[in-house]
């Protein structure tokens, strides 16, 4: 179907979004203007939703507020928000009823009409997918950048031509029923992550995997071979298939040699001295992305961006210098690996770090060795206080008081903790291992949060 059939067919249909958030917004708008009679649902009260609730009725949108927000889901279209369980049970009633289930990113991907490059993975997806994006921007490419990163790519599809790129991250939660493939996929690392929404790792590891699925010959995918799910999607590749590594050389791909040397496709990109961002993790997005990228973009295009890329909001993000103390902003750090791959592997003297959150029923053994190796003073806050705690204290290399650990009650005793135990020249970094959902909205709220104590601090 061509876009503007698309287009033309939702007159006088019924459009329904469930969630009326950042992503979905600017779709009610648009999905409007197109002639659907649209409604949006959230289990927010009037109260709640506030000031957007109130310019939603003022534009004609029906609101179904409240605990029951999806009783009588019966509309023609009904578009899931990303973190909206898949098989709930009234998605999969409307589905019987003959209701479309979608999402923006199915739609997005269904009509793109350009070149489409997708991201996903556990870690490093947003690093990657911004890498990816800057190398392509200083090529000269017009390039639309969305998904999960916090963009919805479909509002502006209208605009977008055939010689422009699309560059997605793309969570778990919109691979979960996405049915159409990028013309470049990636899969930084797969590990597990988000067990509070999936059913079990299974699921969680077959979403990743949908990325690559219903890709075609004429595509590539680049996959990390040092982990081992993702090398176990090698078989499920259908068009060109590129390895990153820092453990072994791929014939084609990206890898880290042992002098700290970058390779793509035989070729020497750099040393890893020369990438601004620091740690392993970063050498591995920066492999990833250059697998992406090679042949669309020079490869002294790609060394220039390495060269000076400072990274994303949130992740081992500097945010000030005091007393000689230098506070650090990790909190995309939602899970243990994320925090044993980012700040835990960035510094090489033991740090102050502050963890603890939502918990998503996920491991936290392996990081109490790490902890006890790279950490001087372990600050815990949150539900997974304990988990942290008991994998400290479970570790083999485990000493008391080394760390040193102390538990508080908020980001603001945290902080104040943290400053009290820094000595000049050390580091204090936010890397909670842990998601935000008991104390903040998302991660970057925390981030946010952590960054203006810093700078209040006197």
């Amino acid at each position: 179907m061509h876009l503007n059939t698309f287009w033309a067919s939702l007159a006088g249909k019924t459009v329904t979004f469930c969630g009326i958030g950042r992503s979905h917004l600017p779709l009610i708008d648009l999905f409007a203007k197109k002639g659907a009679i649209v409604s949006a649902r959230d289990r927010r009260t009037p109260e709640q939703l506030g000031e957007t609730g109130e310019k939603l009725q003022k534009a004609g949108v029906r609101l179904i507020l409240g605990e029951d927000y999806l009783k009588d889901l019966n509309e023609d279209i009904i578009f899931r928000t990303p973190g909206m369980r898949f098989y709930l049970p009234e998605l999969e009633e409307a589905r019987r009823r003959g209701s479309v289930v979608t999402s923006e990113m199915e739609v997005f991907f269904a009509f793109c009409p350009c070149k489409l490059y997708a991201v996903t993975g556990s870690d490093g997806k947003t690093t990657t997918t911004t890498l990816i994006s800057e190398m392509l921007k200083a090529a000269g490419k017009t390039v639309h950048l969305g998904g999960n990163i916090g963009r919805p790519l479909l509002p502006e599809i209208e605009s977008i031509r055939e010689t422009d790129v699309a560059v997605a991250e793309l969570s778990s939660f919109q691979l979960i029923s996405m049915r159409q493939g990028p013309d470049v996929a990636v899969v930084t690392n797969v590990s597990p992550n988000h067990l509070d929404i999936h059913k079990d790792m299974q699921e969680y590891i077959d979403a990743k995997k949908n990325v690559l699925l219903h890709q075609s010959a004429f595509s590539r995918t680049v996959l990390n071979a040092d982990n081992e799910v993702t090398a176990g999607f090698a078989p499920d590749v259908r068009g060109d298939l590129w390895w990153f590594s820092r453990e072994q050389k791929p014939q084609r791909g990206a890898y880290l040699d042992e002098n700290g040397d970058l390779y793509v496709q035989g070729e020497k990109l750099m040393n890893r001295r020369e990438i601004r961002l620091p740690g392993l993790i970063n050498v591995e997005n920066l492999l990833a992305a250059a697998c992406a990228v090679w042949g669309d973009v020079p490869a002294d295009v790609i060394r220039e961006v390495a060269r000076t890329f400072a990274g994303v909001e949130h992740r081992a993000e500097y945010v000030r210098t005091l007393d000689g103390v230098s506070y650090y902003n990790d909190s995309i750090a939602s899970s243990p690996t994320r925090t044993l791959r980012g700040t835990l592997s960035f510094y090489d003297e033991k740090i102050i770090m502050i963890s603890g959150g939502y918990d998503k029923h996920i491991p936290y053994d392996e990081l109490g060795p790490a902890i006890c190796k790279k950490v001087r003073v372990q600050i815990l806050m949150g539900a997974t206080a304990d988990k942290i705690e008991a994998a400290i204290k479970n570790a083999p290399g485990y000493q008391p008081g080394a760390p040193e650990i102390i538990r508080v009650a908020n980001m603001e005793e945290a902080v104040e903790a943290a400053r009290k135990a820094a000595r000049p020249g050390e580091i204090v970094s936010l890397s909670p291992a842990s998601a935000s959902f008991d104390l903040y909205k998302d991660f970057e709220a925390r981030g946010r949060h952590f960054k203006d104590v810093v700078n209040r601090l006197a």
